[in-house]
């Protein structure tokens, strides 16, 4: 039987199917899970839920428990499929070193406002509160006073009520601002044999839960509408969790109706699609100073949907908390999050969906003053994608010196528009968010995979999650949708391993790894703040090609930039996946300075 995956904006399951009676607690998680839809499962397998373990097999025609190489690996995979489909993405992991090793996880699925549920095995119940063999406390670990992980943290003691608390995980993983759970499970707990009640009944699934909606509020719309026509200079900052293929529909024809630039958040790039004539560019790290500008010389600021976190509002200067400079339209899917860093002039409790429907059928006049404010901020944009002239960079050098924005351009334009790009943290993903222009969500895709929280490590095991839940989805040729990656070599090593899942499975994800030989983005606040205090940046480095290939991709390595495009569709074309590593030349620190400009402004300080 052919995997059946969804993905954002496709039709899913109209009901569960038909499943052997469960004869164990565990085998009835798995069918609550089934029943939520879920296809697919990410985890390393512990001996604290053998149960659920034969769950799965139980009902393996139905959901695919995929097998990961580290925790840490498995909940970014887990991430990276709620990103894609909107539903929360599923992580099984055990007690103790497996649920910590996750944790890296968790924390960006809360950051980044990603629905997900982490399910951990844990100690029997009869040797809890003893400091048994790997136990922890995983309400203090996870729990609110973390400040940053999950949304909610439960231990499921009576097997009875297993669908229960799956139902309530996943309500409270999409609403709202979508976010994690975790749900503690016994290994005594799942082990029970299901008890029928006093009407003869076995503990049965609850039905699929779907997101509720929040809708704006009628008075506040109208607010909205005046603050616009008094407007001189609006400008619309997107992103954040909860966005579907029609609700970018409905952002895009509000942005339309209004003439409205719209600029994307940090990393949330494909909020709003970067050809569209009114796209003005992403509010994150390494922002077009030009941008910059616009956002600080705007009178109204609409954010829709980002929780205008650190590196969206340029360390909270971009936008000055608690109160900004320009006047700010704040609507997001949390109450909690309204008024919570920035004292909006205008806060709207919505869901993305509700929010832009509302805001499409909001009334627009038949001429707005800003026209070439918003023409404007596309101009800048256009320009931001030529490249900078960088001084000081050699002609050559050992390691080879390779033109980036050529290597985007080349992705640009043998990359469909429908594939999936991935990335960690790290400077080598600058050259992705100022170069690469990603297709919007609303022509039915999501086309970013990657971390606010800046975490390392994310975009292998995102990239080959994504090409691991389209196969063989329907109205998708062939294996799927493309999954490419950008790592660089400090970034690659931390989740590598994962390159034996994608082999394990069948997956094919193309991976492009910037090679400069150093953990490139602290060297660079390193030269700004210690120059030429050169101290734990430096990396020696394994032969990747061949580290590839042991793992059973295509592994090469160019030096030249005129070599990419080959190499590029070679991997394009053939079945299994590939590394092309790219030897760089460390001097080119970034899309716009060498480590050398760094240096001198530094010592002329």
């Amino acid at each position: 039987m052919p995997w059946r995956g969804t993905m954002v904006g496709m039709q899913t399951p109209p009901s569960s199917p038909d499943l052997p009676s469960p004869e164990l607690a565990g085998h009835l998680l798995v069918q609550c899970l089934i029943a939520q839809g879920v296809t697919h499962a990410f985890g390393v397998p512990g001996e604290s839920y053998l149960a659920v373990l034969d769950g799965f097999h139980r009902y393996g025609e139905h959901i695919r428990f995929i097998v990961n190489r580290q925790e840490g690996g498995a909940a970014f995979m887990a991430e990276a499929h709620g990103k894609l489909t909107g539903r929360p993405g599923i992580c099984f992991v055990t007690r103790g070193p497996g649920a910590t090793n996750a944790s890296i996880g968790v924390h960006t699925a809360f950051q980044d406002s990603t629905p997900m549920v982490l399910f951990v095995g844990d100690v029997a119940s009869d040797q809890r509160d003893r400091e048994a063999f790997q136990e922890m406390d995983y309400r203090v670990m996870f729990g609110p006073s973390a400040l940053g992980m999950a949304k909610r943290v439960e231990r499921i003691d009576d097997a009875a009520r297993i669908p229960e608390y799956v139902a309530r995980a996943f309500a409270t993983a999409m609403n709202g601002r979508p976010g994690p759970v975790v749900l503690v499970l016994p290994e005594d707990m799942l082990t029970q044999t299901l008890v029928a009640d006093v009407a003869g009944r076995l503990p049965q699934p609850l039905a699929r839960v779907e997101p509720v909606e929040a809708w704006s509020d009628p008075g506040a719309l109208r607010d909205l509408r005046q603050l616009l026509l008094k407007a001189e200079r609006p400008f619309v900052i997107a992103g954040g969790g909860g966005w579907t293929p029609q609700a970018a529909q409905a952002l895009q024809r509000f942005a339309e109706n209004w003439r409205l630039p719209v600029g994307n958040a940090f990393r949330f790039q494909d909020t709003f699609d970067n050809h569209h004539p009114q796209y003005a560019g992403d509010v994150g790290i390494g922002i077009n100073p030009a941008l910059a500008k616009r956002v600080r010389e705007s009178d109204l600021i609409i954010a829709i949907g980002p929780r205008l976190g650190e590196m969206t509002t340029g360390g909270y200067t971009l936008l000055q908390a608690p109160k900004t400079a320009q006047t700010l339209v704040h609507i997001h899917a949390s109450a909690e999050e309204l008024n919570r860093v920035y004292q909006a002039d205008l806060a709207i409790h919505a869901s993305m969906r509700a929010a832009a429907r509302s805001l499409e059928v909001l009334t627009a006049p038949v001429n707005v003053r800003w026209e070439a404010w918003t023409q404007g901020c596309n101009a800048d944009y256009l320009a931001n994608l030529v490249p900078s002239v960088i001084k000081d960079l050699p002609a050559d050098s050992e390691r080879g010196l390779v033109d980036m924005p050529s290597v985007i351009e080349t992705l640009q334009k043998h990359l469909p528009a429908d594939a999936v790009l991935t990335n960690g943290a790290g400077n080598f993903a600058s050259w992705l968010h100022r170069f690469y222009r990603y297709t919007g969500l609303a022509a039915g895709f999501k086309t970013q995979l990657a971390p606010t929280n800046g975490a390392m490590g994310y975009g292998v095991p995102a990239g080959i999650a994504a090409a691991i839940v389209s196969q063989g989805v329907a109205g998708l040729a062939g294996e799927g949708r493309v999954a490419f990656t950008i790592a660089g070599d400090g970034d690659f090593l931390m989740n590598g391993q994962e390159l034996a899942t994608a082999v394990q499975y069948g997956a094919k994800s193309i991976i492009l790894l910037l090679n400069n030989g150093m953990y490139g983005t602290i060297r660079m606040h390193q030269e700004r703040e210690y120059p030429r205090h050169v101290a734990g940046t430096a990396l020696a480095n394994p032969d990747f090609a061949a580290l590839a290939s042991a793992y059973g991709y295509a592994g090469v390595t160019i030096r030249k930039s005129a070599d990419f495009e080959a190499e590029l569709l070679a991997a394009l074309a053939r079945p299994n996946g590939t590394v092309i590593e790219v030897v760089l030349e460390p001097e080119l620190i970034s899309t716009r300075g060498t480590l050398n400009a760094l240096t001198q402004a530094a010592l002329k300080r």
